[in-house]
């Protein structure tokens, strides 16, 4: 029996986002990024500069006889957008843009009856928080969306 529905569920994110075809020409990556960040669009999944909580979870018993758990559980993402100009409102939309992809791509849809069970990896997955930061680097500027991804799973 497994001990958490975590892995997995990171897992079958990673694969609906990176079969998203708006993602295409978005480098859709597990956890932090290691060497290069210049690409022009960036995914996170199970990152955020923010910290370095990739997903929390909290579990408690799902009914008497301790026979099975519920989860919930929060995973951390982040996108990262920059056009290399100085123009903010070009970056945060596309930011917003990406971020829209990502709610789309978990949700319920006719071709995809099993994007808010991540596949079945959870009961339920739906986006829940973002936050935006903008800055002004020697690339120009750079849009950053910090989202978390809200389950719930019974193990």
């Amino acid at each position: 029996m497994a001990t958490s529905a975590v892995p997995g569920a990171i897992a079958a994110l990673l694969t609906i986002l990176r079969a998203a075809p708006a993602l295409a020409e978005v480098n859709v990556i597990d956890g932090p990024p290691v060497g290069d960040m210049s690409d022009q669009d960036l995914l996170a999944v199970g990152w955020s500069p923010d910290g370095d909580t990739a997903a929390e979870t909290v579990q408690d018993f799902a009914y008497a006889g301790a026979r099975r758990r519920d989860e919930d559980f929060t995973i951390a993402g982040w996108i990262d957008t920059w056009s290399g100009d100085s123009d903010v409102s070009v970056c945060r939309l596309r930011a917003f843009e990406l971020l829209a992809v990502v709610e789309d791509a978990i949700r319920a849809t006719g071709p995809n009856p099993d994007a808010p069970t991540l596949n079945g990896a959870v009961q339920w997955a739906h986006l829940t928080r973002g936050v935006l930061h903008q800055s002004n680097t020697d690339q120009g500027i750079r849009a950053g969306l910090a989202f978390t991804v809200t389950c719930r799973a019974r193990i």
